[in-house]
């Protein structure tokens, strides 16, 4: 296997569009994305699955959501202890490694008269695999893309995870009541073993970027490069904060749903706002210039937060659907976010930062929500969406300003340009 870094004129090459189809011209970058989509079908699947098939078993509703807290909850230690590994091997084995590790848990699942505790440990065991397959991804389009286009393959990995949620649980539970939670476990062994196929014959080869030590080791360096290094610690908070103040209302979505009087099934349509909104942000978004992302860094940001207020005057599930897509649009700052992460971090720690930015996100997104329901037991769910959004709203201006000030800034040592 070659390695040399092919990739790197890319990063120099003009560029005529941002858009999506640009991204997917480019050779290896189809296998990549169809991958990602393939495999978060059956991730998505799994879920709704073993939901079910654990509520079949024992009729207990607690245990049954334990699913997504067991598809969650690993994301914290897999994403620190073991970040390094992102960086420590090539990515295309690593990411064929990562997807039939998953295949074989998802396998494993399928024995029959396995415990429920054994399905949860599975799960467990996925969700420690993801975040080092999200990071090394990431750090491998670093390579694969030129650097105007790195934003907007990140943007399309979003968009791809966002409509996949958007249609993955309706679907699933469709699925579920066709063909029952076994065979869509089954399928779900498919689509990790599919992923693997697609990245391992369908991507090119990419260098690793090199991790001294052992693997705690070179993790605990990467931890203590990102966090004491003012630029990549800002730039990761920022990626962190304001989706975890923007989750609120998406947790607190069947209880607000409740509050106004809607049936809790209401509560589906805020979801999909949400998740609505996002995409269409992102799409959009792609189709501006870098210098123009960059300028609507500070409104994007807002466009997060400032929807979440306006709960504060109860509106209908309707209205509140709708605010709830502004919000989601605005995740779209991302992209201007990128190109600042290429221009800061170390490219030496591309695939630690990547993973630990994975994890973070979906570890802070976890405890807000917990938070948000622990608050909205003593507070009415529109106060409790409204304070988040306060809140929201000072927290990411805060980082911003951090962030906008530091880029004037002289580079930060040990640090390399993108």
């Amino acid at each position: 296997m070659s390695t040399q870094p092919a990739s790197a004129p890319q990063s120099t090459r003009p560029a005529q569009s941002t858009s999506y189809l640009s991204v997917l011209r480019i050779p290896g970058l189809r296998a990549v994305f169809t991958a990602h989509a393939v495999s978060m079908v059956g991730t998505v699947a799994a879920q709704v699955a073993l939901s079910i098939l654990i509520f079949d078993r024992t009729g207990s509703p607690l245990l049954s959501a334990l699913v997504l807290v067991c598809s969650f909850l690993p994301y914290a230690l897999g994403g620190t202890v073991f970040s390094s590994i992102a960086d420590r091997y090539p990515a295309r084995p690593l990411l064929v490694t990562c997807d039939l590790l998953s295949a074989l848990c998802i396998a494993a699942m399928l024995i029959p008269g396995l415990p429920v505790a054994a399905l949860l440990g599975l799960l467990l065991l996925t969700g420690l695999i993801a975040p080092i397959f999200a990071g090394a991804r990431s750090a491998s389009l670093t390579q694969l893309l030129p650097a105007n286009l790195f934003p907007t393959g990140r943007s399309l990995l979003r968009t791809i995870s966002q409509t996949t949620v958007l249609t993955g649980f309706a679907l699933g539970a469709i699925a579920v009541a066709a063909i029952g939670p076994t065979w869509l476990l089954a399928l779900d062994v498919l689509t990790f073993a599919l992923s693997a196929v697609l990245i391992r014959f369908g991507t090119p080869p990419t260098p690793a970027p090199g991790a001294g030590g052992n693997t705690l080791q070179a993790s605990r360096e990467g931890l203590h490069y990102l966090f004491t290094t003012p630029k990549v610690r800002n730039l990761l908070l920022l990626t962190w904060a304001a989706p975890a103040f923007s989750a609120v209302p998406d947790g607190l979505a069947v209880a607000y749903a409740a509050q106004t009087g809607a049936a809790a099934s209401a509560a589906g349509a805020l979801f999909t706002g949400y998740a609505a909104g996002t995409v269409l942000g992102e799409v959009v978004a792609t189709r501006l210039s870098p210098a123009t992302r960059r300028r609507l860094l500070v409104p994007l940001l807002l466009a997060t937060q400032l929807p979440a207020i306006a709960f504060a005057f109860t509106p209908s599930v309707a209205g509140a659907a709708v605010l709830l897509a502004v919000a989601g649009s605005g995740h779209a700052f991302n992209q201007a976010i990128d190109p600042m992460i290429l221009a800061t971090a170390d490219p030496s720690y591309r695939g630690r930062l990547f993973t630990v930015q994975t994890s973070g996100l979906m570890t802070v997104q976890g405890v807000t929500i917990a938070l948000a329901g622990v608050v909205g037991t003593f507070v009415r769910p529109n106060l409790t969406i409204t304070c988040a959004g306060v809140l929201g709203v000072l927290v990411t201006l805060t980082l911003a300003r951090k962030v906008i000030s530091s880029e004037t800034a002289a580079p930060d040592a040990g640090t390399a340009a993108g």
